[in-house]
């Protein structure tokens, strides 16, 4: 349908932060990732390579594919602690779907139109509908079907608006 989503994913504020790569240099996706040989680069510069897929079923039901890779040894690492709190070798999980899809999400958000679009939500939308679901205790329609639920929704948009011209 042609329709370009500039919807976040849970760690995209955070992650724009310097101080998380700071707190989280050791995590799975910033570490070095050689795609011709498939392996990954421990913050030592071991290699973790390929051991194994994993199938995960999340609690709404979708099935994730995840690739699993291990550092040959771990013992002895003065990063041991820091890198990973496991006993034994460092094992890290990719789901390569999830991450090449926050990486063109990650491009399509920190575009000259994408940064437009997340500057105007924050003052356009998110504060009406906090407003009325948190303040005004509106959690769901009481009503059923589209044109009820529509005049619904007007009858709360007129009753924020006059609330806004009030204040």
């Amino acid at each position: 349908m042609e329709v370009e989503a500039f919807v976040k994913y849970g760690l995209f504020d955070k992650q724009q932060k310097s101080s998380f790569k700071n707190k989280h240099g050791f995590a799975g996706d910033q570490l070095f990732y050689n795609a011709e040989q498939d392996y990954y680069i421990c913050p030592m510069g071991q290699r973790m390579e390929f051991v194994g897929t994993l199938q995960r079923k999340t609690s709404s039901g979708f099935v994730q594919h995840l690739k699993k890779y291990q550092a040959k040894n771990c013992s002895g690492c003065p990063l041991n602690g820091a890198c990973h709190k496991a006993k034994g070798n460092r094992i890290i999980q990719v789901n390569e779907n999830l991450e090449r899809y926050k990486a063109q999400t990650y491009v399509r958000l920190n575009s000259e139109r994408g940064v437009e679009k997340r500057k105007r939500r924050c003052y356009d939308v998110e504060p009406v509908f906090a407003n009325i679901k948190q303040n005004h205790g509106f959690r769901r329609f009481m009503l059923r079907g589209k044109e009820k639920v529509a005049i619904e929704w007007g009858l709360l948009a007129i009753a924020q608006n006059i609330r806004k011209k009030a204040a």
